[in-house]
């Protein structure tokens, strides 16, 4: 008798949890879409200012050559180069090296691969941006010096320490897109006679590309956004680089230099939100990108 009229009261009690949880979470969730909806807003007002209140062209901000602020000079088209260049050339540099740390660790050795480096790929995802930063700084940049043409600073310099710096991000996806792979996939090429490395580059990766792709969009979306490190070493000049070894800039590193230098409301101010706000939009795009992969993964 006792037990039956407990479980009124226990039911009553689980009912209450579960409207408690559901009303928490969805005030989470809707206090996390207001935070998002008004940072996407606040950039976005903030950066068409430059356009429709201080006057300055669209076209000369994208593909204007000449940056002078003083001088009403507001050209970012060496900022979004850069930003372009270095992105690209960390992701050709990282991703050869992430497929076959992944192929490593899924299909090389299994068994004691992951133990060996994926504490290391876990370490260099914890290094703080402004270490790698100061590495470069103090190791890569005299080394390019002395190798090669120029002072060190530059794009070779900013590329190989963004490409470190997304290789945990490609790896990491591609381990997963690997250790998810159905076994019987590989066990039917070896039935059918083909190798290890026949079966790796004609089954394996071609089955997860889709995969292996959106790692690498993931990290250039790391390193389009990154600023602290490659400040630190791509020498920060205005200018189109035309070769790997001369001074560069991009958006984030010429965005954290001059924000703290500007008068809020003021053309130089709004022209660096315009900046941020076209760092937002390609992280629409890359997002996008990666929906789309996700997409074709699935299928």
């Amino acid at each position: 008798m006792k037990a039956n009229n407990e479980a009124p009261v226990l039911f009553r009690r689980h009912k209450a949890e579960e409207w408690i949880g559901r009303i928490y979470t969805t005030v989470c969730v809707l206090f996390l879409i207001v935070i998002i909806f008004s940072i996407v807003y606040f950039v976005a007002t903030k950066g068409v200012a430059t356009f429709a209140v201080d006057g300055v062209s669209m076209s000369e901000f994208l593909f204007g050559n000449s940056w002078g602020p003083d001088d009403n000079k507001f050209g970012a088209l060496p900022f979004i180069a850069g930003s372009f260049i270095t992105s690209l050339l960390a992701a050709l540099i990282a991703s050869p090296l992430s497929i076959c740390a992944s192929l490593f660790m899924t299909e090389i050795v299994p068994s004691w691969g992951k133990k060996l480096l994926l504490p290391v790929i876990e370490l260099l995802a914890g290094i703080p941006s402004v270490v790698y930063g100061f590495i470069g700084l103090t190791v890569l940049v005299p080394f390019l010096r002395d190798t090669f043409p120029g002072q060190g600073y530059g794009v070779a310099a900013g590329s190989i320490v963004l490409s470190i710096m997304i290789l945990p991000t490609i790896t990491s996806v591609a381990t997963d897109a690997l250790g998810s792979l159905p076994r019987n996939l590989k066990e039917a090429s070896y039935g059918l006679g083909a190798t290890r490395w026949q079966t790796i580059s004609g089954v394996v990766l071609p089955t997860v590309l889709p995969a292996v792709l959106t790692g690498v969009v993931l990290g250039m979306a790391r390193a389009f956004g990154e600023a602290l490190a490659v400040q630190m070493v791509i020498g920060n000049a205005p200018y189109v680089p035309t070769s790997l070894f001369e001074s560069a800039s991009t958006l984030t590193s010429v965005i954290t230099l001059n924000m703290s230098n500007t008068v809020m409301g003021t053309v130089q101010n709004n022209v660096l939100w315009s900046m941020a706000l076209l760092l937002l939009f390609m992280t629409f795009i890359f997002i996008f990108v990666v929906r789309l992969l996700e997409r074709r993964a699935k299928i």
